[in-house]
């Protein structure tokens, strides 16, 4: 697929509507940055997002990946099938999304022990130094957890993650 192409495909059909950039980031509830990524081809529309503009712009979603139009409708069954692996997508953003805020409140509920102890003078010997330490430990690999969670990186580490796993099993 060429971004550029279908950048300017997007352009061209949002000229031919007769809208501004702004109004089509309305419709489409993104920021007018995003739709201007899109358009210079620096970056594409999420599949839902895709269909939306198919549908928008009442034209075939295969003539938008491609970037320029065709004569031949839309297989409704192609459109279903899109519509499937963007909930697959969405799904599995959620999943992320679910872990991310467990790990968070962990990092959260560990630095408020850590805090605590310290406020109380608590952290500087026995058992309780070891507890301070311990929860600053947690919070900061929570921070770190957090930090990979976010990045673009979380694919690359979870096929590594099943690397690992699959030669150990």
């Amino acid at each position: 697929m060429d971004q550029k192409k279908v950048g300017v495909f997007l352009k061209d059909l949002r000229r031919e509507k007769n809208i501004t950039q702004e109004q089509l980031a309305e419709a489409m509830s993104v920021s007018n940055r995003t739709v201007s990524r899109w358009e210079t081809g620096s970056n594409m529309p999420d599949l839902d997002v895709i269909i939306e503009l198919s549908d928008y712009y009442n034209v075939d979603l295969r003539e938008l990946l491609d970037g320029e139009r065709k004569s031949e409708k839309m297989n409704q069954d192609l459109k279903e099938t899109v519509l499937k692996v963007a909930d697959y997508s969405n799904d599995e953003k959620m999943k992320l999304m679910k872990k991310l805020h467990f790990f968070s409140w962990i990092g959260v509920v560990s630095f408020i022990i850590f805090i605590a102890l310290e406020a109380m003078d608590l952290a500087d010997s026995g058992i309780t130094e070891s507890i301070a330490s311990f929860c600053a430990g947690i919070s900061f690999g929570m921070l770190i957890i957090a930090v990979i969670y976010t990045s673009k990186y979380i694919s690359k580490f979870r096929v590594f993650k099943k690397k690992i796993f699959q030669r150990k099993a």
